[in-house]
């Protein structure tokens, strides 16, 4: 168990969100606390749809049960948080 800081780029904001989660994270619950600094603030809440992460720049998604310890994201590393259907 460690914190991490990460970068949120947030489908839908303008701004850039300062993360810190915990290596034990999944990829739902570290979307979960991206969400909360952009859904509802500026970005709409879409409750039909389940928040996927990948790499900024990337096109595959982590694994949505993936802990952070077992990817190879980094600290301080921008992630992009995406609305998809379930």
């Amino acid at each position: 168990m460690a914190l991490v800081p990460l970068i949120s780029n947030f489908q839908y904001d303008f701004v850039l969100q300062l993360v810190t989660v915990d290596t034990d994270n999944s990829m739902d619950e570290i979307a979960a606390a991206a969400s909360h600094h952009s859904v509802g603030r500026r970005v709409a809440p879409q409750p039909d749809k389940v928040i996927r992460v990948r790499r900024q720049g990337s096109k595959q998604f982590y694994p949505r049960n993936a802990k952070l310890a077992e990817t190879d994201i980094k600290p301080m590393e921008t992630l992009e948080f995406i609305f998809c259907d379930d």
